[in-house]
């Protein structure tokens, strides 16, 4: 299925952010194998071969050392200084080894060529698995322990944010990020993006408006200058709920997800993954509401106990009155009787005094029946002429 225009334009703003390093990074890479290539042409070190051959190989030999180079940028720098850590230590441990062997047999064991051979063998084989171990166990590696340079290490890790589709066709999460409150990396891996494709191209028509409105709020979130997203192709085949790709996810970059979904937010838990769940820092900033606070609040509709109302606050907080089932569509004054933290949010207890409603009531109309009275003029005496 072709993606739409507005998943086109996503990966046209990603790639533009990235175009200026990517064309400084081939422009040098280029000037390497062209430097490797005319080196070898000039300096032959293949005698039997000719130039052109010699340039051939030189070419060859950049374009393998281009290709190493881009494989180990994705590798992370607590693998990187675990492979070398471990290769060093098996290059120690071969020589060690050679020096029993040439000290044991100093007449080469009726070979002369048998004792280099085993050491030849010995420093390939240290080494391989030094490297191999150490670049298994270098995520055991405690960088920021060190300080300087490597104390960063951890901490850029811990601030990737994994944003899940649930969370992106919301639309809250980029209020939030324009307020500055989120840092770091905003990580959206490319399965939340084809699940939010499908979404927008299903034939039900909500369904579609909520996968555009997610490529919407992914495009006004890429266009914050202060954030930094990154598209990650890492996927999990093995794995077909797209709920435990974000959570494998999670655990390779050691990273949080973003998500407002309730059940995600507790098998995540159950994997020691750390969530940051929405509606509960939308909870978390509705107004403190005390017992014994007078609210004025518009009754809704009727309550599910008898002679109950109910009513909500802007934010969605439900408010539940007794006695007000008179009163629906009005604007009341209650007081609060108690506050009732659910995981689904809070609901408010209120009570209606019918008492006190009529007094305010009187008291109002009293207000409003009391218009200052303006004086009338006196009417104006004609003066007539009598004629005599």
């Amino acid at each position: 299925m072709l993606y739409s225009w507005a998943t086109l334009q996503l990966a046209f703003g990603r790639a533009r952010k990235r175009g200026n390093l990517m064309l400084d990074l081939t422009i040098v890479r280029i000037i390497f194998v062209l430097v490797i290539t005319a080196s070898a042409y000039l300096l032959h070190p293949f005698q039997s071969a000719s130039s052109p051959w010699s340039a051939l190989a030189g070419l060859i030999v950049g374009l393998c050392i281009i290709v190493f180079e881009l494989r180990l940028e994705k590798v992370s720098l607590k693998r990187l200084i675990g492979a070398a850590f471990g290769s060093v230590l098996g290059i120690i441990g071969a020589f060690f080894m050679s020096l029993v062997l040439r000290w044991a047999r100093p007449d080469g064991g009726g070979s002369s060529q048998l004792i280099p051979f085993i050491q030849i063998c010995l420093l390939l084989w240290m080494t391989y698995v030094g490297l191999i171990v150490g670049a298994k166990k270098g995520d055991m590696l405690n960088l920021s322990a060190l300080g300087g340079i490597f104390g960063g290490e951890k901490v850029s890790k811990k601030s990737f944010k994994i944003l899940d589709t649930s969370v992106i066709i919301d639309g809250r999460i980029a209020d939030i990020a324009e307020t500055g409150f989120l840092d770091g990396v905003l990580v959206i891996p490319q399965f939340v993006l084809r699940e939010l494709q499908l979404v927008a191209d299903s034939a039900d028509s909500m369904k579609r408006n909520r996968g555009r409105r997610g490529l919407d709020i992914l495009q006004r979130i890429q266009k914050m200058a202060h954030l930094n997203v990154q598209i990650v192709e890492d996927d999990f085949p093995h794995v077909r709920d797209v709920d435990m790709k974000l959570i494998e996810l999670a655990k390779v970059y050691d990273s949080k997800i973003v998500t407002n979904d309730f059940n995600l937010n507790k098998v995540a838990q159950l994997h020691g993954v750390q969530v940051l769940n929405i509606n509960e820092l939308a909870n978390a900033l509705k107004p403190i509401v005390l017992p014994g606070e007078t609210m004025r609040v518009f009754v809704l509709k009727e309550g599910k106990e008898y002679n109950q109302g109910v009513a909500y606050l802007d934010d969605g907080t439900m408010v539940v009155v007794d006695n007000a089932r008179k009163m629906i569509s009005k604007t009341i004054d209650i007081s609060v009787t108690s506050v009732l933290q659910t995981t689904a949010g809070k609901m408010i207890f209120g009570k209606f005094d019918e008492r006190m409603h009529a007094v305010a009531a009187a008291a109002a109309g009293e207000r409003h029946d009391r218009a200052p009275r303006k004086s009338e003029p006196a009417p104006a005496v004609e003066k007539t002429t009598v004629e005599s």
